[in-house]
């Protein structure tokens, strides 16, 4: 089993990004999407079975992936004022 990590900020989306994906049904600045599975297809399919989530547009997003079963440091976050 791995965990794969999608992260989307769409902060500083502009009409010069039009292309950029929408991952999301919701309005957002920040979409994060952490599934356990065992293949990148499988978590696409997981979550497609979640709320709003468009995985045809996440496919588009490179995701993390992190072994399971290996330590590692999987979460860092650091936010500004």
């Amino acid at each position: 089993m791995k965990i794969f990590v999608w992260r989307h900020n769409r902060k500083f989306h502009s009409w010069s990004m039009i292309n950029e994906p929408n991952v999301h049904q919701d309005f957002y600045t920040d979409a994060i999407a952490v599934v356990v599975a065992a293949t990148v297809d499988e978590a696409l399919a997981l979550l497609a079975q979640e709320r709003g989530w468009l995985p045809e547009e996440l496919k588009r997003i490179e995701p993390q992936v992190y072994e399971l079963g290996k330590p590692k440091v999987l979460l860092q976050m650091v936010q500004g004022s």
